[in-house]
């Protein structure tokens, strides 16, 4: 039995190149791409993945994958990867900014530990709501979203047939501005009655200036930020969340042509 070499790059290339777009998705999706996780295993998940969605995949062009037309679908498959994950990541480090606002309207900005998401270091309360929101991700099936969009991507965008374009990473950049949106109204609620009591103790402070502002301002918002964290916040951010993964899914679809999961 003999092969020709066109028959075994046309072979690597079926799976080398739907490999690149799997792979640059779970790289940056939240969750696969957790830093805490052995990259053993995060590639052994890429190869899963894309031998799973490999029947949406099609037939892939006969290039050659160490030619220069095989390198920039190479390429191209990264980007649209690299699309998917990021605004989906975007989606979930909407609680990371939110929590910030609230840490510092506590003072607890100074309180921070290492997010295994990211290996950054965060405030506290961002890594509670980071590790609530991220099983809620879990919970309503985020990671099988994220495995299903990759296979309807490769149907609406076949290997080799996406033209990479300005609009595409300005719209990538652009979603910034909802995680920040969606952050503010996660946050508003706390922030606004913190910035109360602030005010309240400044007004206190002008009027009894022997009183030591800082002895029982900090102890009283680290104290009413505790008690209306589970009160304001938590109640909420299922549906705030819910619709900022919608709202991401929506983005992706419009950016590759994908249709929105749901939608």
């Amino acid at each position: 039995m003999e092969f020709t070499t066109s028959e075994i790059a046309s072979w690597v290339g079926a799976f080398v190149y739907p490999l690149m777009r799997v792979g640059a998705a779970a790289l940056a999706a939240p969750v696969f791409g957790n830093n805490m996780v052995p990259t053993q295993v995060r590639i052994f998940l890429g190869v899963a993945l894309t031998i799973a969605v490999l029947p949406a995949v099609g037939q892939p062009p006969p290039v050659d994958p160490l030619s220069i037309d095989g390198l920039l679908i190479a390429l191209q498959e990264v980007v649209i990867g690299l699309t998917i994950g990021f605004v989906l990541a975007l989606a979930l480090n909407t609680v990371v900014v939110a929590g910030e606002s609230i840490a510092l309207a506590m003072g607890l900005g100074f309180a921070t530990m290492v997010d295994p998401q990211t290996g950054m270091s965060v405030p506290v309360i961002s890594q509670i709501l980071l590790v609530v929101t991220t099983l809620m991700f879990l919970a309503i099936g985020g990671h099988l979203m994220i495995v299903q969009l990759l296979a309807e991507s490769f149907t609406v965008i076949p290997v080799g047939e996406f033209q990479l374009d300005r609009d595409m990473f300005w719209g990538v950049a652009a979603w910034g501005t909802q995680m920040y949106a969606g952050a503010v109204l996660i946050a508003l609620p706390v922030v606004t009655v913190l910035l109360v009591i602030n005010l309240s103790l400044g007004v206190m402070t002008r009027a009894a200036p022997q009183m030591n502002v800082f002895s029982v301002g900090l102890p009283l918002t680290i104290l009413v930020g505790g008690v209306l964290l589970p009160i304001l916040v938590l109640p909420v951010l299922p549906l705030r969340m819910e619709a900022m993964w919608a709202e991401a899914y929506r983005t992706i679809g419009e950016l590759l042509g994908v249709t929105p999961i749901g939608g």
